[in-house]
């Protein structure tokens, strides 16, 4: 550009206007689609959790079937720009949710949807497209539709499709009707460039943690190597749905500021900060206008630029707002969440805790800890931590993350634990908000911020307590042990060396129930 500021006719020729479609094409890292090897990851998890959103909002135990198959090529294939080896892949993945009508499937996957609402809700997903990115890369990488088959419990509609990525719409190419459904289901079929034997792995461990937090889907996977993974629920509860709820002042920023003013229909600027954000009222709205010298019945669409400024830099340094509200999360709960470790790693002891819910960047969060113990868990030589963002698992960079900091800070010894490391313990951290705080775009790992890290300990310390009565429980009964059969072995010396002598052997049992504390008859000792 110019220095004056003006565009020359070559650079106003060269600009263009992009869709959201037409920018995550040509920013496919942002979304987890850096190379065929981790887009093979990501296609399976965008899906898979597509699809236990919508088994969750229809209030339905999830039933999620994903079956990966591998096309066979003539000749193979390396992507240019990783130069990774590629083959071709066809992915499906059925639910048992609402379904969706013939109408509702194009709009539903055929366009990377911009919500004009300005409001806040807890969910999962990357960047809120669902599996949207994942067909767009499918149909990039192959230049083959999409199928999407789903009935709402009645007439079954298949509709194939592409994505126009330049206009952001879909492309409907063939419609049919297949049938009849007796259950809603909806099921997405794609075809795609990838690499699964080296993915294999991460997509194991995606599955394996997703069934430890959603203890209450049942989730098949059928992969190209002709394995069949089952992760059974032992659960059949759901947790609640999260609310809507409007932004907090402190969770927001002047380009947000600016957008809310432009769609509202307040006419009056002490009724617009009471009208569009939650937990101010009256008088902290006149408050801030007082702060920002500003009119109350100005009119919101009205504002100068610098009046804009004035009255985000007003609600920016205001300290006397109420904390966001934490009601509209939706937490797995201690039950749940100790379900789902059992289930996937069956340890001999594990406890979970609930944090009271507090806020970091003006939105309400919650921390849910857990810690478990022996059984199948072993020693690997680094620290066991499993990490999830509103139900979602999170899989890279661990070292970075908040939790990862935490674990090490705490001296375990004082639980018992000499090292996290050299110790069969897994330690496990649940962070629901409405906006989590990831430290990157790639939203990998969850910043450091003080009052998350506070959580986390005091979460981590409560589980500790427990983790410590049950190894000093542990430990006592193993001495009792010790000590009963020691006992047992002098004693029916003694007693045979008696028996000899007077002819009658002593009542040896007896004596030694009297000597021996119950933890051992608890603990199923034998003689």
């Amino acid at each position: 550009m110019a220095l004056t500021g003006k565009l020359t006719s070559v650079e106003r020729e060269e600009l263009e206007e992009i869709s959201p479609a037409d920018f995550f094409y040509r920013n496919k890292a942002l979304a987890g689609f850096d190379n065929p090897v981790k887009a093979t990851y990501t296609i399976v998890r965008e899906l898979v959790e597509n699809a236990l959103d919508a088994c969750e909002e229809a209030r339905r135990l999830p039933e999620v079937l994903v079956i990966l198959e591998r096309i066979k090529e003539k000749d193979s294939s390396i992507d240019v720009e990783s130069e990774v080896p590629t083959e071709l892949y066809t992915l499906s993945v059925r639910d048992n949710g609402t379904g969706l009508s013939p109408e509702e499937i194009p709009r539903a996957f055929g366009q990377v949807l911009v919500s004009s609402k300005y409001k806040l809700i807890q969910s999962r997903g990357t960047f809120g497209l669902g599996g949207t990115m994942a067909l767009l890369y499918g149909q990039i990488t192959t230049n083959m539709p999409f199928e999407i088959t789903s009935s709402t419990g009645g007439r079954i509609h298949k509709v194939t499709m592409k994505i126009d990525i330049q206009a952001n719409r879909p492309v409907v190419l063939e419609k049919e009707v297949l049938g009849a459904s007796i259950e809603p289901f909806t099921e997405v079929k794609l075809h795609f460039r990838g690499n699964y034997p080296r993915a294999k792995s991460k997509i194991m461990d995606y599955l394996k943690q997703t069934a430890m937090i959603t203890p209450y889907a049942n989730i098949e996977f059928r992969d190209p190597e002709g394995n069949l993974y089952f992760f059974e629920r032992n659960a059949r509860e759901l947790p609640s749905l999260p609310k809507e709820s409007l932004p907090h002042p402190k969770g927001i920023d002047l380009e947000l500021l600016q957008r809310i003013l432009k769609s509202t229909k307040t006419r009056r600027l002490v009724s617009f900060l009471q009208t569009e954000f939650q937990k101010v009222g009256r008088k902290t709205a006149l408050e801030i206008l007082k702060r920002a010298n500003l009119d109350p019945t100005l009119k919101p669409k009205k504002l100068t630029p610098e009046q804009i400024s004035a009255l985000f830099r007003a609600m920016s340094s205001y300290e006397k707002f109420l904390p966001p509200d934490p009601t509209i999360l939706s937490p797995l709960g201690e039950k749940l969440l100790m379900a789902g470790i059992k289930k996937e790693l069956n340890p001999e002891f594990v406890w979970a805790v609930k944090r009271p819910p507090s806020s970091v960047w003006g939105h309400p969060f919650l921390v849910e800890t857990a810690i478990a113990y022996g059984g199948d868990i072993t020693p690997t030589g680094k620290v066991q931590l499993y990490r999830f963002a509103n139900r979602i698992p999170l899989l890279y960079d661990a070292s970075s993350d908040v939790s990862y900091l935490v674990a090490k800070r705490i001296n375990w010894d004082v639980y018992g634990i000499k090292s996290l490391e050299e110790e069969p313990i897994a330690l496990f951290i649940h962070v629901v908000s409405t906006k989590i705080p990831f430290k990157t775009v790639g939203k990998e790992f969850i910043a450091n911020e003080p009052v998350l890290a506070k959580e986390i300990e005091l979460g981590w310390r409560e589980c500790g307590r427990r983790l410590k009565a049950y190894l000093s429980g542990k430990n006592r009964v193993k001495r009792a042990i010790s000590r009963y059969i020691a006992f047992k072995r002098y004693y029916e010396v003694i007693a045979s060396s008696l028996e000899e002598l007077t002819g009658k052997k002593p009542a040896v049992e007896e004596l030694l129930r009297k000597l021996t504390p119950a933890t051992v008859e608890e603990g199923g000792v034998e003689g």
